[in-house]
């Protein structure tokens, strides 16, 4: 009897072992954690997306092509970079330029449009092989770049509360679900508001797919340059990807463990990832933000020298909807009122990060707050963007009001 229960003591021993091996081996929590961040990024810029193709002109094929030439690139070289360093390496597109784009490309051609995601391109993969970055980020004040985020942001949210009353049945469910998210489940706020937006959307009716070719394909779009595409849309879309994606998301890095990965390379490898993915419309690549919070914390797994299976799970992800990204314009098909009210919610917590650096520092609070309001007004003067005299105009105050003071410290 004692003999019986002693092996079966051993072969449950045995059986856990096996389990923690496997387990330790195949990190479902890492997995969970990659798709989360693809599930996560998708559903909160789909939307912006959509309306970006709107904005500039972009044919359902260049449209397509981008996101194939985007969600490829994530995943080719994300995936490259996981294995190199052995790290949750989480690439992205940026965002606040993605918004830039909507509010300013009506203006330019396709064409002009891939020419300044081109030069904006060129510009990060020389900072990047100059080791340039580190003196960008100590001469650009945070609280500016912050103002900029915001003020590039701040109108989508707007727009996007601002449609509620004119679609009720849609949009109410979708922001009931945000918030019930925000309160029980952070991470899924955003997918459950669409999935409830997409649910009443689809119980009235007000849902028409149609997609002839759901695979990615890649079409060469001939680039144009001009100077006012270039002002407008290259110069703050640098800065943006500078400023709101690659700090936050190399701080990130930093602090989750990873400091040992080096900077240079990542701004680099990045910068030639969007060099070559632009002439087929994709937007501006850099280091992931939000999705790398996602993925490079002990909820992605315990053993910080595991979770770079969460990097690879999302590059995965990525690559799995650049093959099919014909399918991702079904969002096309979604109401408009919805696609603003998902967008609102989406980036909220962005516009939330954007302000509290706008009022962290007492010195640039004013010239921040004058940025903000500048970049958020929208207007343009001598072909220059509300983005760019929002920069000029508060850092000119900033100067010129510690010019003053030192002049008369001096008297």
């Amino acid at each position: 009897m004692g003999a019986a229960a002693g092996r079966r003591e051993r072969v449950a021993g045995m059986a856990a072992q096996a389990m923690t091996f496997r387990a330790s081996r195949w990190p479902l929590s890492a997995l969970a954690a990659g798709l989360i961040a693809v599930l996560v990024s998708f559903s909160s810029n789909i939307p912006l997306f959509v309306q970006m193709f709107a904005a500039t002109h972009f044919s359902p094929s260049q449209s397509v092509s981008s996101l194939s030439a985007m969600y490829l690139t994530l995943g080719l070289l994300g995936g490259a970079l996981c294995l190199l360093y052995r790290a949750p390496i989480i690439l992205g597109w940026n965002t606040p330029g993605l918004a830039l784009l909507i509010a300013e490309g009506s203006r330019f051609s396709p064409q002009d449009v891939v020419g300044a995601l081109l030069l904006s391109a060129l510009a990060l993969t020389v900072i990047g092989l100059s080791g340039a970055f580190d003196t960008v980020a100590r001469h650009l004040p945070p609280a500016l770049a912050s103002a900029l985020l915001a003020g590039v942001l701040l109108p989508f949210v707007l727009r996007g509360l601002a449609a509620v009353p004119a679609a009720p049945s849609l949009t109410l469910p979708l922001l009931g679900a945000y918030l019930l998210g925000r309160a029980f489940a952070p991470r899924w706020a955003v997918p459950a508001a669409l999935l409830a937006g997409l649910g009443a959307a689809a119980l009235s009716g007000q849902l028409h797919f149609s997609v002839p070719h759901p695979l990615g394909h890649l079409e060469l779009i001939r680039p144009a340059f001009s100077l006012s595409a270039a002002l407008t849309l290259a110069l703050p879309s640098t800065v943006l990807a500078l400023s709101a994606q690659h700090l936050p998301g190399l701080a990130i890095l930093q602090t989750s463990g990873y400091s040992r990965v080096p900077v240079r390379p990542l701004i680099t490898l990045t910068g030639l990832g969007a060099l070559f993915a632009a002439p087929f419309g994709s937007i501006t690549l850099n280091m992931g933000a939000i999705t790398a919070a996602i993925c490079t914390g002990p909820d992605a797994h315990p053993d910080p020298a595991k979770r770079y299976i969460a990097g690879l799970s999302c590059a995965g992800g990525y690559l799995a909807l650049g093959l099919g990204a014909g399918g991702l314009l079904l969002a096309g098909a979604f109401p408009a009122p919805l696609m603003q009210a998902l967008a609102s919610v989406a980036l909220l917590g962005a516009v939330l990060s954007g302000l509290d650096g706008v009022m962290k520092d007492p010195h640039w609070r004013e010239p921040a707050l004058l940025t903000l309001a500048v970049t958020a007004s929208g207007f343009s003067l001598l072909g220059l963007s509300g983005a760019v005299w929002g920069l000029l105009l508060g850092w000119g105050l900033a100067l010129l009001r510690d010019g003053w003071a030192r002049k008369r410290k001096r008297a």
